[in-house]
C-alpha cells in the first residue's frame, strides 16, 4: 500500500536516549501525539493518519527500546525498561514541540495499549498540559498483592542470566506473516507496509524484529492498582476509551475477574467515557483506522 500522507523523521535526545519521531505536519493546524504499544512502532499509525479528515499534525515518536529509537538497555545502560522513562520521554516530547510548560499550551493525547496507559498517566501527573485522552485498549494491568513480591523478584533475577531473544526471519513477506498471524483481519497489504518498518536485515540478510528482546522480562515491580487509579483521580482532561467489542485483550488481563468489576477502576477518572468498536480486535487502529480516525477528530475538535 501507498501512504496518504507521509511523515518527516527526526531524531530528539532526552536524557541521554536518543528518539524517533514521525511527525504527519501540516503548519498552524492542532496536534496529536500519538504514542503506540508494546512490541510496536509508530509507523502503526499510519492507517488512522490517512483516515483523518481535518488537518491535524500528528506527532508519533518510537518507545525507547522500539524502532528506530536508542536501545538504551541493549547498549548496557541499564537491565530494564522502566515504565516511568515512558512518562518522562513523554515529557520531554511535549516540551519540544509544545512547549507546553512555557506558554500554557494543553495537548491532544492519543495511546494505544502500552501507550494508552503512558498518556493516561501522563495526564493524570501534568493535568494542567493535558486537554483531551484517547485511550485505545488500554486497561491497566491485572491487580496484584504485596505477597506475590518475592515471587516477581526472584523471578526478574533469574531472567538476567538468561537474557530473551525475538525470532528473526528470512523476508519481509515472512514478517508481514507474522503480523497476519498476530491479527488475522490484518490485510497483506497492510501488513507488508507494516513489516518494512517493524524490521530490518542484518549482515546476513535475515530480517531482526525493530524491538529489544529485554522488553520481553517482567519487571521486579509489581503493578500497584491503588496507586494508579490515585494517578487518574487527578486526571482533568477528558478521557475516551475505545476498545474492541468483545475485547480478547481484556478478558486476558482481567482473567477470572468479570469484566464488568474489572471496568470499575476507570471511576477514578473524573470525566471518563467509551466507545466499543465491532469487527475489531486489540489493534484496532488496524482493523477499523476510518472509526479510530473519527472518534478521535470528533473528541479532539
Amino acid at each position: 500500500m501507498t501512504p496518504l500522507k507521509t511523515p518527516v523523521s527526526k531524531f530528539i535526545t532526552t536524557r541521554g536516549t536518543r528518539l524517533h519521531v514521525r511527525r504527519w505536519r501540516l503548519p498552524d493546524v492542532p496536534k496529536l501525539f500519538m504514542l503506540h504499544g508494546w512490541m510496536d512502532i509508530s509507523a502503526s499509525f499510519q492507517f488512522v493518519v490517512d483516515a483523518l479528515a481535518s488537518d491535524w499534525q500528528v506527532i508519533a515518536p518510537d518507545a525507547r527500546g522500539f524502532g528506530l529509537s536508542d536501545w538504551p538497555v541493549a547498549q548496557g545502560s541499564s537491565s530494564h525498561y522502566w515504565f516511568q522513562d515512558y512518562l518522562a520521554d513523554l515529557d520531554a516530547l511535549l516540551e519540544h514541540y509544545a512547549l507546553a510548560s512555557l506558554r500554557g499550551e494543553s495537548v491532544n493525547l492519543v495511546g494505544h495499549s502500552m501507550g494508552a496507559n503512558v498518556v493516561c498517566l501522563y495526564a493524570g501527573v501534568r493535568p494542567e498540559r493535558v486537554r483531551r485522552v484517547v485511550d485505545l485498549e488500554g486497561f491497566g494491568m491485572a491487580a496484584t498483592k504485596a505477597e506475590c513480591s518475592p515471587a516477581r523478584i526472584a523471578q526478574w533475577l533469574d531472567d538476567l542470566h538468561a537474557p530473551p531473544s525475538l525470532n528473526t526471519y528470512a523476508t519481509l513477506d515472512d514478517v508481514a506473516q507474522r503480523l497476519i498471524r498476530t491479527n488475522p483481519r490484518l490485510p497483506l497489504a497492510k501488513a507488508r507496509f507494516l513489516a518494512q518498518h517493524w524490521a530490518k536485515p542484518d549482515d546476513t540478510g535475515r530480517f531482526h524484529l525493530l524491538a529489544d528482546p529485554v522488553h520481553k522480562m517482567r519487571g521486579p515491580l509489581l503493578y500497584r492498582l491503588d496507586e494508579v487509579m490515585a494517578v487518574w483521580s487527578k486526571v482533568q482532561a477528558k478521557v475516551l476509551h475505545v476498545e474492541a467489542l468483545a475485547s480478547p485483550t481484556l478478558a486476558m488481563i482481567a482473567g477470572e475477574v468479570p469484566t464488568g468489576e474489572f471496568k470499575q477502576r476507570f471511576k477514578a477518572f473524573t470525566d471518563w467515557r467509551e466507545e466499543i468498536i465491532d469487527h475489531a480486535g486489540h489493534m484496532l487502529h488496524h482493523d477499523q483506522p476510518e472509526r479510530v480516525a473519527a472518534l478521535i477528530e470528533t473528541f479532539c475538535a
